[in-house]
């Protein structure tokens, strides 16, 4: 129910069905299963997604990516074409498309349950017609150049001490090599030809993989930038201006 009705249904007496229900749910949180999979949604930029343990639980720092790529794309007098590498429940994907009705978004995952997920996700919210959905590793499944590249990759070193309601999420979306830093690091390696001229990468990122894939961005982009949470952390990485390997056209 509402939390209003909370209070209008003070005095009502649970039935023996509804208690049972509620200590299973008290049972599996006292276990450190996210609150998001026991309620089967979760509020991401102000709009509601399905959530699954197929996929990880929305969060509010990455709120912080999709403001960066709703303002870029609000800059532009076109459509822009949109990446969002690793999407997970689509949040990143129809958050952008929601914000930005000048984007056309194609989004991507190695996970088929993952992508079942956000197929019900893209329709719950009517952005099929700018929404696209591939089964794939990174961009490979995509074709085409795009204007922004948006990614919320795994990040985290295999060797983290995590809380328990981070680690009851998908291990693959979690952690990568490297410490951490590898998916984003090979993000920045590859996106470039891929990029039309003045394209960006926005990556989100923990903080302690900041300097490695910084190395990477130097060696791949003239141009880059670190934006802060609201925590003050260091959380995701803009770059643009790239540098053509002799493979690439300039940009």
């Amino acid at each position: 129910m509402r939390r209003l009705d909370l209070y209008l249904n003070f005095d009502r007496t649970l039935t023996e069905t509804e208690l049972v229900a509620y200590r299973g749910l008290v049972a599996q949180r006292g276990k450190g299963e996210p609150v998001a999979y026991l309620v089967g949604h979760k509020e991401f930029m102000g709009l509601d997604f399905e959530v699954t343990p197929a996929v990880l639980v929305p969060n509010p720092d990455t709120e912080l990516l999709v403001q960066r790529a709703v303002a870029i794309a609000r800059e532009a007098d076109r459509t822009i074409r949109v990446a969002d590498v690793g999407t997970g429940s689509g949040c990143i994907a129809i958050a952008v498309a929601h914000y930005a009705p000048n984007t056309d978004v194609w989004a991507t995952d190695v996970s088929r349950e993952a992508l079942e997920v956000a197929v019900r996700n893209v329709a719950r919210h009517n952005v099929g017609e700018r929404v696209h959905l591939e089964c794939g590793d990174m961009m490979r499944p995509l074709s085409g150049e795009f204007d922004l590249v948006c990614a919320n990759l795994p990040y985290v070193s295999p060797g983290a001490k995590l809380r328990a309601e981070v680690t009851a999420q998908p291990a693959r979306a979690l952690y990568a090599d490297k410490d951490g830093a590898a998916l984003v690091a090979r993000l920045l390696e590859e996106s470039p030809a891929r990029l039309r001229p003045g394209g960006r990468v926005l990556a989100e990122l923990d903080p302690s993989i900041l300097s490695t894939v910084t190395a990477t961005a130097e060696r791949r982009f003239a141009q880059r930038r670190v934006h802060r949470d609201l925590g003050g952390h260091e959380r995701v990485l803009e770059a643009w201006s790239f540098i053509p390997t002799n493979s690439e056209p300039s940009a």
